[in-house]
C-alpha cells in the first residue's frame, strides 16, 4: 500500500499506536553510544551492527542475537548491565530526548479524540519510568510491551493486543514505528504502519510494507490529519 491508499472501508481511524524506543524518545541513539563504550573496553567487534540487528525486538530475542553473534560464553548479562547502567545515568530523571514533535502529535490526537497507545519491546517498568518522567504518561490510553506478550516483533502479538485493549480492529488503528521489525510486526497485524526513521534506513521491503515513510513526528501529524479526513 502507498502513502496515497487509505482504509478502504470508508471508516475513520480510530487509534494511533507508537513504539517507545526511536519514536518517542531519542533513546537508540544513546544505546548505540552506551553499547559502543562498554564494546571499546571490552574489545567487542562489529557492536554497532549487532545493534542495529537488535531493532524493535524484546530482551529475550536481543540475547540470543548476542551469543550468535559472539558465542555461547559472551558475558551478556555483565556487559548488558553496564551498557544499562551508563544509559540510565544519562536518561533518569527526564534527560532522555524526545523525538521532535510527540507532545505536538499526542496533542493534536488527544484533540480530535483519536485513542493513542505504546506498544514498545522494553519491558513495562522501563517504559511506564521514561514516559512518566518524560512528562507523556498520561497521553496514553494502553501501554503494551515487551513482557507482557509471548512473541516478540516482528511477530504481530504486540500490536493485536495493543488494538485489543483498545478495542479497535487493526485495520482502524495506525502505528508509528522507526525499525524494520517494528514495520513488519504493524503490518502482520493488519494495522496501517508509518515508518519515521531513526537508527535503520528504509529499504525497499519497507517502502512495500509501510503505508508511508516520513522523516519526522511532524509530517506524520499532517499525514495523519489529512487522511483522518478522507476516510
Amino acid at each position: 500500500m502507498n502513502s496515497n491508499e487509505i482504509n478502504t472501508k470508508g471508516e475513520k481511524m480510530k487509534a494511533v499506536v507508537f513504539d517507545m524506543d526511536g519514536v518517542i524518545f531519542d533513546s537508540e541513539t544513546l544505546v548505540f553510544r552506551m553499547w559502543k563504550v562498554v564494546a571499546e573496553k571490552y574489545g567487542v567487534a562489529d557492536i554497532e551492527e549487532t545493534c542495529r540487528a537488535c531493532l524493535g525486538i524484546n530482551a529475550t530475542v536481543t540475547r540470543e542475537i548476542f551469543f550468535e553473534r559472539y558465542g555461547q560464553d559472551f558475558p551478556y548479562d555483565k556487559y548488558k548491565k553496564e551498557m544499562s547502567d551508563l544509559f540510565h545515568a544519562n536518561a533518569a530523571g527526564g534527560k532522555l530526548p524526545k523525538k521532535p514533535g510527540i507532545r505536538e502529535l499526542l496533542e493534536y490526537l488527544r484533540r480530535e479524540n483519536i485513542k493513542t497507545a505504546v506498544a514498545s519491546s522494553t519491558r513495562r517498568d522501563l517504559v511506564t519510568r521514561e514516559l512518566e518522567e518524560g512528562g507523556l504518561l498520561s497521553y496514553f490510553d494502553e501501554i503494551v510491551c515487551g513482557d507482557m506478550v509471548s512473541r516478540s516483533k516482528p511477530e504481530p502479538d504486540i500490536y493485536l493486543e495493543a488494538c485489543r485493549r483498545l478495542q479497535e480492529r487493526p485495520e482502524d488503528c495506525y502505528a508509528i514505528e522507526d525499525s524494520y521489525n517494528g514495520i513488519r510486526s504493524a503490518k502482520r497485524a493488519g494495522m496501517h504502519p508509518i515508518m519515521v526513521p531513526d537508527q535503520a534506513a528504509p529499504t525497499e521491503e519497507m517502502e512495500e510494507l509501510a503505508d508511508s515513510i516520513l522523516p519526522s513526528l511532524h509530517e506524520v501529524q499532517q499525514y495523519i490529519d489529512k487522511n483522518c479526513k478522507k476516510i
